[in-house]
């Protein structure tokens, strides 16, 4: 899955943690928590102070309770479970596992594999320590991958069960779950009658209403030249935004570099691409989208966004090119200039 870093992507504006708001009067809430092994920043705005925290509290306990029903990592969770009874025996699921993982699999149909929640079969064959490395022979590539086949993930609507087909298949749902956590949170605060905020999970945003001043959230886009710098930014509000990088760990190859992000057909690491912006209502959807630009890389991921309707994303390739979706609006900071909306020469 790709690797998010929440320095990449931040508010251009200071976000205060409210201390004794008068009520009547909005203030914008933070909270921050360390969740699904990322740093995350929960933002809501309210007009009194135990709206406001308890908001907050709600919404991360929310975040919480996904992460443990669905981690790779927890001994006691459900995935873990379905990865321990690969090739011998059906796992019944919680509903809301069950409709989640059956998403995940519409995705892996549409991007025609490109994004796969069964890529934690692969063995481990790369160091991504940002040394030089000779790439592994072609065939342990294609041996490290043989498991990683979503269409191999059987699924029992009327049971309610999951199924690996194959021994030695692990599922691992860290390209989604950030995504389907903050929605999670958003439903909650929306129960709760928050009208506005920004939940951040390490570069997986989801924004809605507007700030307690009444302005739009601005979010940049990190430059990957330049960490802790900004290269762009947009103004929205009701939408998600993810942006994710490809390029702290890595090693290279005959002066190339590879990044972590392993297309799951072939076995190599994905290349042309470091760093994918993708902006759509859906944070859930988002959350899946940046991995299979990646694994398409520059061309095929840009004509496959175009193809999405109420989706568009902003690219940095390789080589530093600047390239956005048909109806992508972003700002560079250096001339506060729209970027254009034509794909740069040559692609």
């Amino acid at each position: 899955m790709p690797l998010r870093f929440p320095q990449l992507l931040w508010l251009l504006i200071l976000l205060p943690l409210a201390a004794g708001a008068a009520p009547g009067h909005p203030r914008n809430f933070t909270k921050e928590a360390r969740l699904m092994g990322s740093h995350f920043t929960y933002t809501v705005v309210a007009d009194n102070d135990t709206l406001g925290w308890s908001a907050l509290n709600a919404a991360i306990a929310e975040t919480r309770r996904i992460d443990r029903l669905m981690s790779f990592w927890d001994s006691t969770s459900q995935i873990t479970q379905i990865n321990r009874a690969a090739g011998l025996r059906p796992v019944v699921v919680d509903q809301e596992v069950f409709d989640l993982i059956q998403r995940t699999l519409r995705i892996s149909e549409l991007s025609g594999g490109a994004f796969d929640i069964t890529f934690a079969s692969a063995d481990k064959i790369y160091k991504f320590d940002r040394q030089e490395h000779p790439l592994p022979a072609l065939e342990v590539m294609k041996a490290a991958v043989a498991r990683i086949n979503y269409r191999n993930v059987l699924l029992d609507p009327t049971k309610r069960t999951v199924l690996l087909k194959e021994k030695g298949m692990r599922m691992n749902l860290a390209g989604v779950l950030q995504g389907y956590g903050i929605r999670r949170a958003r439903l909650v605060l929306d129960t709760l009658g928050i009208k506005g905020g920004l939940l951040n999970g390490s570069g997986d945003i989801l924004c809605w209403g507007r700030q307690a001043d009444g302005s739009l959230w601005r979010v940049a886009i990190g430059d990957p030249d330049h960490p802790g710098s900004i290269s762009s930014w947009v103004q929205v509000t009701d939408v998600a935004v993810v942006t994710a990088g490809n390029y702290e760990q890595y090693f290279t190859a005959a002066g190339r570099v590879y990044g972590h992000i392993i297309n799951p057909t072939t076995g190599l690491p994905a290349t042309g691409l470091r760093s994918v912006t993708i902006i759509c209502p859906d944070v859930e959807l988002d959350d899946c989208l940046d991995e299979v630009v990646f694994v398409k890389g520059p061309v095929d991921g840009l004509a496959f966004i175009n193809t999405l309707k109420g989706v568009d994303c902003t690219l940095i390739t390789d080589d530093n090119r600047t390239l956005v979706s048909k109806n992508m609006q972003v700002r560079y900071l250096r001339n506060n200039q729209p970027v254009p909306t034509a794909a740069a020469p040559g692609l």
